[in-house]
């Protein structure tokens, strides 16, 4: 189906929705300014293609603890989180965006993969008081960007909370959550969660506060230049928490045993991942931009792999890239016939003695342990 959105002036729908179920706009006519227009001014992002689910039920706080990658027994109402299910090796499976609100945990999560998660959560029920539900076709996310967001949603006549993570009721059904901010970190995100017949009545609302409409083509380009990934398109199957910024946004590391968890403790104690998430700077020679999975190349050798690439409005062609931790800050690449150079502010991280001196430890001990020639 298709997003009421996509009926208002100069939409213009996503070409590829992958596997969503819902289409919505990649733009309204000026992809461009609408970047500019959630970096300066305040802008609603149609995202109702995510997939949405439910949680009630009163073991759910402390069932989703031990599913996931966060802390969770203890969530407070009106609050909010970030949590992955990861395989047994430490692979990301799925990245869920939650929030906790009168005896409910809801969770929105990448399109197409609610129903994989909702078929998850099923099958680890057992008899607990648990209760998920799909509810993709109910319930649309809408996001207000922009340095002005609060300002729109005050003169809206509608919650603004004052901290990330923060979480309120709307009057007429649904919640507003705070997500960290994007673009170079002064474009607020605010989600509203609404009932799906209600997505023209509050975008109406938002609009008539001092808001326009910007395509999902505006909110990826300042998503980018934030190295905030996306799963499945800035993760592969081999993607563990370590390599990316969920480590910080949707793992907790002092926690108790989940699914997964061996990977992710060795990995922080001992070193570095095999791995680093990267902004790349493209030539943009060629009109076609590359689709993520594409190889990066230093000369004849594959290096990583590209993620999300957009035309951002300041920064030119940028892409999020899964590049190995041996790749030097300098070093020479090419992804899909254009050059390609790693963003200075993402310099391989220098490990701290503690880890060093674990590092150090482990490798003695498999060299004494290795048979001699």
């Amino acid at each position: 189906m298709s997003s009421t959105l996509l009926s208002r002036p100069g939409a213009v729908a996503v070409e590829d929705p992958a596997d969503a179920a819902v289409a919505v706009a990649a733009h309204y006519g000026e992809p461009l300014r609408e970047q500019r227009l959630l970096a300066e001014g305040a802008g609603l992002v149609d995202r109702s293609d995510r997939d949405v689910l439910a949680v009630p039920g009163a073991d759910r706080l402390s069932w989703l603890h031990s599913l996931t990658s966060q802390h969770l027994d203890r969530l407070g109402d009106a609050t909010g989180s970030e949590a992955l299910v990861l395989s047994p090796q430490g692979h990301v499976e799925h990245h869920l965006v939650l929030a906790e609100l009168d005896g409910t945990t809801w969770a929105d999560v990448e399109p197409g993969t609610g129903a994989a998660l909702h078929a998850f959560l099923e099958k680890m029920r057992f008899l607990l008081r648990v209760e998920p539900q799909l509810l993709t076709a109910q319930w649309a996310v809408l996001s207000l960007v922009g340095p002005r967001a609060l300002d729109v949603l005050g003169a809206a006549g509608l919650p603004a909370p004052a901290e990330e993570y923060a979480v309120a009721a709307l009057p007429d059904g649904g919640f507003v959550r705070r997500m960290r901010p994007i673009g170079d970190g002064t474009a607020l995100v605010v989600d509203l969660v609404v009932p799906r017949e209600s997505v023209d009545a509050v975008a109406d609302r938002v609009l008539a506060a001092g808001a326009r409409l910007a395509g999902i083509q505006a909110y990826e380009a300042l998503r980018v230049e934030a190295r905030r990934p996306r799963l499945g398109r800035d993760s592969d199957h081999r993607t563990i928490p370590n390599e990316l910024e969920w480590l910080t946004s949707a793992v907790h590391l002092d926690k108790g045993c989940y699914r997964g968890q061996e990977t992710v403790a060795r990995v922080h104690n001992l070193g570095r991942p095999p791995r680093r998430l990267v902004l790349l700077h493209l030539d943009g020679v060629s009109e076609d931009l590359a689709e993520p999975g594409a190889p990066v190349l230093a000369g004849a050798r594959e290096v990583g792999r590209v993620g999300t690439v957009v035309r951002h409005h300041e920064l030119g062609v940028v892409a999020l890239a899964l590049v190995k931790q041996s790749v030097a800050q300098d070093a020479a690449l090419t992804v899909g016939g254009s050059v390609a150079a790693i963003d200075p502010d993402d310099a391989v991280a220098e490990l701290d003695d503690t880890r060093a001196a674990a590092r150090d430890r482990i490798r003695a001990v498999r060299s004494a342990t290795m048979p001699r020639a």
